[in-house]
């Protein structure tokens, strides 16, 4: 499914979009250039979950940041992972990646294609067209739930 987002709100509104069809043991791989909207999208994610915008921010720093979000009346971890900085493999090793992908909670994966693949992901890429415009195509889920909410 190919998505055009005008600016930012338009880009939040898609990851809340895509947040409201999440359940526990979802991941999502966020693939795109730097500031093609990604942390954007996964604000709007978190917000789907009741986690504040404001409480999300690049996590490039600390690689994974853990919050607890609501899914359906239920508190549910939710793991936003930056790998940015991650250099190889050992490195993505060392962190533990495994037991945030794919586990109980929700993850959300920046710059996944650090990750050298994954199975079973939502898979979402994000392309800078012009100034704020972005097209955003995501894969690996029902494009009829997208359109049902």
């Amino acid at each position: 499914m190919r998505l055009r987002s005008n600016g930012p709100e338009e880009t939040f509104r898609y990851g809340d979009r895509l947040g409201r069809l999440l359940k526990a043991g979802s991941t999502v791989c966020l693939f795109g250039e730097l500031g093609a909207g990604k942390t954007v999208f996964v604000k709007g994610i978190a917000s789907a979950l009741g986690i504040p915008e404001r409480e999300i921010t690049s996590a490039s720093f600390t690689i994974i940041a853990e919050y607890v979000g609501m899914l359906r009346s239920s508190p549910v971890p939710f793991y936003h992972v930056d790998l940015y900085r991650i250099r190889d493999q050992n490195e993505l090793e060392s962190i533990g990646i495994e037991e945030y992908i794919g586990k109980r909670g929700i993850a959300v994966v920046e710059w996944a294609e650090k990750l050298g693949g994954f199975e079973g992901c939502i898979s979402v890429r994000f392309e800078i067209l012009d100034g704020e415009e972005r097209e955003i195509e995501i894969e690996g889920m029902d494009e009829a739930d997208w359109h049902n909410q």
